[in-house]
């Protein structure tokens, strides 16, 4: 795939259109994360169910990942300047959208129309970036602040949403989208143009409505057996999602022109790099969303001295991103790569030494440590998955990765939120199918509150112990498969 119409200027023009692209990215990454201190301001606002309250933070995550892919061909037929940038328009109309909703639906629909436009941001955002630096070299370090910067959004995410919180409506941390994205539309017609590949195949329009169809459904079976039990509704979405799924990956082996290129998952340094990009984020976003809740609810915290408390893993972490290349050098590639793993198990252990009359000293030092492994994850996923293809194949590579980031994120809310939320329902007191939906009800008892953090906090240390373990079994399994040296 050979990426065209750019001058081959490496100059100042070059690093300006660099930096128009960042603000996107940096909010686009945000917006995964900003909810994690914001939601029991949301929930006591908007009284959302357990599982509305679930789609809430993650259907954003699940429309990005689920159309990464697809909106990758789409730009490469149409042409990636004029996506971004009707997609810039829709992620700030989702904003809005959002900022203003009365409704948990409101809210719902809103986050996925956010979710719509960011898919095309991040795909589009990186093929620009690229075609401006033809140098090899530029091209890295551009490519590496792209990464650093969308790895920042994340973490400082929470953060931004803790400060805003403490004077402002929680409608803010939407809001705040609006204007980045009136700049870009503003800078991006001077400083960038037109990135369109001169071979690509049709879109196929069955492939992109399974894989969607596919995640949501049995996104939507898992939350609604962890909040409510089974139903046969229930059931039913979860067996048509799967099915969906598996007809989506049959359905890439026989067409011409796949969403996604199964073929480059045949070589082990690629799948490990993947499977990188991927569970760490699974726990990053379980962790980072019940973390919020048990410094507010649990512990009592107001939300902006819970913003404070995350700020320390959120600087060890930007600060990872940013000297990833030097450990490297210094530890290698592999090292580096599997030192991830253990780093977050290690940081998510730790935070196993919570309770529901103390925690800060535990939550802290469990930040700081597994945003070690973060800062090298996110620095060299994206990297490493490209490195590891022929160059012909780097862009489907490359959007793999992304893809395994985003989905990751909602993922994690899926999956380990919903074992959290299910060992609520199973050890709570049967007030509500939530802790924030508890402690609402008037006149509660001491001992009904008392029994319904130790739920919460239990919940949180099986999802903890849970992601701890496989982010251990991830690190093994890289250690004795991959080579002693990877490719550069």
């Amino acid at each position: 795939m050979t990426d065209v119409s750019l001058p081959h200027s490496q100059g100042r023009s070059a690093w300006l259109g660099l930096i128009a692209v960042l603000p996107l990215v940096l909010i686009v990454a945000m917006d995964g994360s900003i909810l994690y201190l914001a939601m029991p301001r949301v929930t006591s606002a908007l009284l959302p169910t357990a599982d509305q309250a679930l789609w809430i933070l993650d259907i954003y995550g699940f429309v990005v990942g689920s159309l990464l892919i697809a909106f990758g061909n789409i730009g490469d037929r149409y042409g990636r300047l004029k996506l971004i940038m009707i997609g810039a328009v829709i992620f700030g109309a989702g904003s809005l959208g959002a900022a203003y909703a009365q409704s948990p639906m409101a809210l719902i629909a809103s986050r996925a129309l956010m979710g719509l436009g960011g898919a095309t941001l991040l795909p589009s955002g990186l093929a620009i970036v690229s075609a401006l630096f033809p140098d090899p070299r530029l091209r890295a370090q551009a490519i590496g602040i792209f990464a650093a910067t969308f790895a920042a959004g994340f973490a400082i995410g929470p953060v931004i949403g803790g400060i805003l919180l403490q004077r402002l409506e929680w409608g803010v941390v939407f809001l705040i989208n609006v204007p980045v994205v009136l700049g870009f539309l503003v800078a991006a017609p001077i400083l960038l143009r037109e990135v369109r590949s001169t071979t690509y195949g049709r879109i196929d329009l069955p492939s992109l409505v399974l894989s969607f169809a596919g995640i949501l459904l049995t996104t939507y079976s898992l939350k609604t057996a962890a909040a409510y039990g089974f139903t046969p509704l229930q059931t039913l979405a979860g067996i048509v999602g799967v099915l969906a799924i598996a007809l989506f990956i049959r359905r890439q082996t026989r067409i011409a022109y796949p969403l996604l290129d199964l073929g480059l998952f045949r070589d082990r340094i690629f799948s490990i790099a993947i499977l990188t990009g991927l569970l760490p984020l699974v726990v990053w976003s379980a962790v980072g969303y019940l973390s919020g809740i048990y410094l507010q609810s649990v512990l009592g915290f107001d939300v902006f001295t819970a913003a404070l408390l995350t700020l320390p893993g959120a600087v060890v972490l930007m600060a990872t991103c940013v000297g990833t290349a030097r450990i490297v050098d210094v530890v290698g590639r592999k090292t580096a790569l599997v030192a991830t793993h253990f780093l977050i198990a290690a940081g998510l252990f730790l935070l196993l030494l919570t309770s529901t009359e103390a925690g800060v000293a535990a939550l802290i030092a469990s930040t700081v440590v597994a945003g070690i492994g973060y800062g090298l994850s996110f620095s060299l996923v994206a990297e490493i998955a490209v490195s590891a293809v022929p160059a012909e194949r780097a862009g489907a590579a490359g959007s793999i990765a992304e893809t395994s980031n985003e989905l990751g994120n909602a993922l994690g809310i899926t999956l380990l939120g919903s074992l959290a939320a299910l060992s609520f329902r199973l050890l709570g007191p049967g007030v509500a199918g939530t802790l924030n939906e508890t402690l609402d009800h008037p006149g509660l008892a001491s001992e009904t509150v008392l029994q319904a953090k130790e739920a919460f906090l239990t919940g949180l240390h099986i999802a903890t112990g849970v992601g701890a373990l496989s982010l251990l079994a991830l690190g093994i399994i890289a250690w004795l498969w991959l080579p002693k040296k990877l490719p550069e």
